[in-house]
Order: C-alpha cells, then structure tokens, then sequence
C-alpha cells in the first residue's frame, strides 16, 4: 500500500467542509466534456502517452486526498515554462495518417488558414509530439508544436492572439475584445498541458469517485505527490487517472489515464522541462514573416483589406441542427445522446452508399437491440453508437453500456 494513501472517498461523509468548497468550485470552473460524436471527433478527447518516467520516490510530508486536491485549486502559479511530451494511444485503426487530415479537416471552415487553432491543434490528437509551453500572467501564453523541421505557434500578447505554421508559411491573426483577454490562447476542447487536462479530471471528483494519494514521484527533477483518481461506476471505460502535483507549487506536472482494458496509457501528459521563472519578454513577441499569408479572423476589429473568413466551427457548432443533444447517468458513466434527424449509417443495400457502409462497418460492429439496430465504433477510451435511424450515443462507457441506454430510450 502507498505511504499516502487516504482511504477516503470523494463525496464520503465527514470530509472537511473546506475541502468540499473547494470540489464544488472545481466543479463549477471546469467544463464538463462529453464526447458527442463519432471517430474523429471522439478522438479529440486528447491521448497523451507518457512523457517522462519517474525518476525515484522521493520522502514528503504525509498529505490527505482533500489536502491535495485543495493544493492544486490554490496553486497561482502565473510564470512558466517548460517543454511536454504528448502522443497519443486511442487504438485508432491505422489510415496512413489520413485521420489526422479527416481532425483538422473537420473543424476547418471553408477558406480558413492552416494556421487556425482550432484547425491545428486538433492534430495534438494523433502521433506524438513535443509541445513548448510559456506563461506570464492571464495575458501572455505561448504554445508551440515541434514537427520535425517545422514549428506550430499560437501566440496570446494582450489582445491579439496570432498563430503562425511554418510548414506552410500562414498566420492566423485575431484580437479578442478587452472582456475576452485570455480566453484565446488555445482552442478550449485541446487541453496541452498537464494543468489542463487535471482541470478536466477534477471535475470528476464527487461520490462517484474514489480518490486517494498513491505515494510520490519525480517529474522533471521536481518532487511531486501521486493522486489517483477511479472510477466506482461499472460500465465506465475509465481505468484510473494519475496526476503528479508538484509538491511545491501545486501544479499538475503530469498527467496519465489509463483504460480500464489495461495496457499502454490512452491519456498522459508530462513536463520533461519546467521553470518557474518569468520568461524573456521577447517570447511573446510575434511579427509575421516576410513573404507569409494572413488571414485575419472575424472577431479583429481592423480587418483593413483582407476579408475575414468563416471562423472553423467549434463543438458548440457541430450541435447546432441535433435534435435534443442530451446527457444519460451521471459522472464517469454519462452518455450524451442527440439525434442526427435520421441521417444514419448508409445501407449496405444502397448502391450509393454500399461502398462506404462496407468500409465504415469494418470499422465498428453491428449490434441490435429493443432500439433497432445500428454501429458502434470504439477506441480504447470512447466509445458511439450510431443507430440506423440515425440517433447517435457516446462517451467514455462500455459497448454494453451503449446498447443498455440505447434500449431504455427506446
């Protein structure tokens, strides 16, 4: 058994009523993601494989669970910088790298630049890369993509927001109106850092949860304490979460899911470098290079003579037109359920769609129900379910869990 292990659940009677304050505000800062589609968009849900072994176990203070989750929620941590490793692990099957295409693709709004955020960053969700981060204050951030010999920028400085892709030599330029500051540095549904992504777990933390501390870590040459984070739901497909607090500072230094199925981590994201120093002024200064293409973005107000393109669609745009986008259950085992207006999967019966049906199906199987009948596509962490009459089911559940929902709403 670990050291620092607490044997006290989140939600459990008795815990501090400081700690539960401090959950309740979790909960309410942080959006809850549902995944709400299929393949390629499930497959936003970032996987980050691990980036950095621990490296021994270092001796710390005995600290609780609700001691710990309240040190990452008063952290204030507002200078870094560092480097983190990401990849991804989904089991996605293998197109050649078409599905990286088909996720920037899909969020890509006609005429819009390679330079988009919400377009490129979406490529975070397939392959590994190596991502350097920066931050002074709530109003300079900086995120950029090592490919190979080429670099993706996104650049927040005060009001402007510019994105630059060396690859293809275009910038992406926006200015957010003085209420919005800090709000675009990032596309909000492509967590990048270990912060992040523990955001996105702490949510999670109510009696549906068993949280414990699971000893200590080195992460980056920095002492860090272990919280791990299950599920107590069955049908989740959710194995445990484990997220390295610096020990410190509070900050989340890396972060791991791991599938309930077992094997390589699905979701891991770990500094290999960190600093918690001000970084140069210079970081933040961006000026588009000589000979470069750019696309202004429809919410700057002084366009001049560029014409502003469509902005890429987000996921609150792809839910526009579903009929009764909705939630099943509760916590780890919640299924968002919408109605595409009978646009199903193509009938294998259909000269037009024959093709097709039979490459989609060979990627999902078949199952039937009191619902009818339909698909369900998997990956080691999310899962949909797509009826023939097009009504669509999906989340971090089981196959069974799916077709169970599917028939009660039947």
């Amino acid at each position: 058994m670990a050291p620092y292990e607490s044997d006290r659940t989140a939600g459990a009677e008795g815990l501090p009523d400081e700690a539960d304050d401090v959950r309740a505000g979790r909960r309410k800062a942080a959006r809850y993601v549902v995944p709400v589609a299929v393949v390629g968009v499930a497959a936003a849900t970032i996987g980050l494989v691990p980036a950095l072994a621990d490296s021994g176990d270092p001796s710390l203070p005995k600290i609780t669970a609700e001691q710990l989750i309240e040190k990452i929620a008063k952290s204030d941590v507002q200078q870094l910088s560092g480097t983190v490793k990401v990849s991804t692990d989904l089991g996605l099957p293998s197109l050649g790298g078409l599905e990286s295409g088909m996720l920037s693709g899909a969020t890509k709004g006609s005429g819009g630049s390679s330079a988009d955020p919400q377009s490129k960053l979406m490529e975070l969700a397939s392959g590994t890369h190596t991502v350097r981060v920066a931050a002074d204050g709530p109003d300079k951030a900086k995120v950029s993509v090592l490919e190979n010999a080429a670099e993706y920028s996104v650049i927040h400085n005060g009001s402007d927001v510019w994105a630059y892709d060396s690859k293809s030599n275009e910038v992406y330029h926006s200015t957010a109106p003085a209420a919005e500051k800090g709000r675009e540095k990032a596309p909000k549904d492509v967590p990048t850092t270990p912060k992040e992504l523990a955001d996105e777990a702490l949510k999670s933390v109510d009696d549906t949860t068993s949280v414990t501390v699971d000893g200590t870590a080195q992460v980056a040459g920095r002492d860090a304490y272990k919280l791990l984070i299950k599920p107590k739901q069955s049908g989740s497909t959710v194995g445990a979460i484990t997220v390295a607090v610096d020990a410190k500072t509070g900050v989340p230094l890396k972060f791991t899911l791991v599938p309930k199925s077992g094997g390589a981590a699905v979701v891991d994201a770990g500094f290999t470098q960190v600093a918690f120093a001000k970084p140069a002024a210079s970081t933040f200064d961006f000026t588009p290079p000589k000979g470069a293409k750019v696309t202004e973005g429809k919410d700057t107000k002084d366009t001049k003579d560029t014409k502003a393109p469509e902005s890429a669609p987000t996921r609150g745009d792809l839910g526009k037109g579903l009929d009764g986008l909705k939630t099943i259950g509760k916590g780890w085992s919640t299924i968002a359920e919408f109605d595409t207006g009978g646009q199903g999967m193509p009938s294998g019966s259909s000269s037009e769609g024959g093709n097709l049906s039979g490459f989609l199906n060979s990627l999902g199987d078949h199952v039937k129900g009191k619902f009818g009948s339909g698909t369900v596509f998997s990956t080691r962490l999310v899962n949909a379910l797509i009826t023939d009459d097009g009504k669509v089911y999906a989340g971090a559940v089981t196959k069974d869990a799916l077709v169970k929902a599917a028939n009660a709403a039947h």
